[in-house]
């Protein structure tokens, strides 16, 4: 049943506690069909990893252009702020004909330490020469069966960025290569590779380098025909997600560091585990990109 022992899994843990105990007094065991669950729902086909792909190549065009035009607007003095920046990415998303449940995140400066900051018309920051700004964008094919491509890149309005800021990005993008580099050496050994175990690989480089309470969610999600999907989580720290990372499912790599008062750096790369093993499906992000 959609039963997790302990609420451990919440998005799949749907069945009311009366009918837990209407079954059980069948004398019947109750067991999750978390696993089942993401044989089904979370598993790829060739036509879903097809739309993946093409959703990447606008989003990623549309990344691209929204830095351009930020430097743009901030090259020649013209006033722009957070919510301006996300309304000109949803106005590309319908030129590109491409769908998203929420808007996309744009924070600058002091706004990229919340990880769920969105800006709004009534309240947005600026965005200035010598800023530090996040883009955190999701959307998919206008199309049934799509699934989302989510990505997030961080870029620097100036000639150097802040120290702190390069520093914490430098560990953040460690985490993620090793969080990586963690599916790809248990395929490559053939060994089975749980939720759990990704995340705490990214998170271990990220305390080791005295960071690990600003890293306060897990490391990735399952990505389908919703941006949160119901396959496994890259996560032992908001859960502890024992299920298996199975062929065909779609995640999120995204450690982050968000300092109160300062910034935050997130960097996020999405793999695919197909059959033949990992494959990266986003442009890992190397360094801060400078406009």
């Amino acid at each position: 049943m959609q039963y997790s022992p302990n609420n451990q899994l919440p998005m799949l843990s749907l069945v009311d506690a009366g009918t837990v105990e209407l079954v059980r007094g069948f004398g019947k065991r109750v067991v999750s069909s978390a696993e089942l669950v993401q044989r089904f729902e979370a598993a790829w086909s060739a036509a879903a990893l097809f739309a993946h792909l093409e959703a990447g190549k606008r989003i990623d065009r549309i990344i691209s252009s929204t830095f351009e035009e930020i430097g743009r607007r901030v090259g020649s003095s013209a006033a722009t702020d957070e919510y301006a920046i996300q309304q000109f990415i949803l106005e590309r998303f319908r030129q590109e004909h491409l769908v998203t449940r929420w808007p996309p995140l744009v924070a600058a400066n002091q706004n990229t330490s919340n990880p769920h900051y969105l800006p709004d018309s009534a309240g947005s920051a600026p965005i200035r020469s010598g800023d530090f700004v996040l883009l955190d964008v999701w959307g998919k094919l206008e199309q049934p069966g799509a699934v989302y491509y989510d990505v997030t890149w961080v870029g620097f309005l100036g000639e150097r960025p802040p120290e702190q800021i390069q520093s914490i990005f430098e560990i953040v993008r460690r985490a993620r290569d090793t969080a990586i580099a963690a599916v790809q050496s248990a395929v490559r050994e053939k060994r089975t590779l749980r939720g759990w175990e990704v995340d705490r690989a990214a998170r271990r480089v990220i305390d080791e380098s005295g960071y690990g309470q600003y890293f306060p969610h897990r490391t990735g999600h399952s990505i389908g025909e919703e941006v949160h999907g119901n396959g496994v989580n890259m996560d032992d720290m908001e859960t502890h997600d024992e299920r298996e990372i199975i062929p065909c499912t779609g995640f999120s790599i995204e450690p982050g560091i968000y300092l109160p008062n300062s910034g935050g750096v997130r960097i996020e790369d999405l793999v695919v585990l197909e059959k033949k093993g990992p494959r990266l499906l986003t442009h890992s992000l190397r360094n801060l990109i400078e406009l």
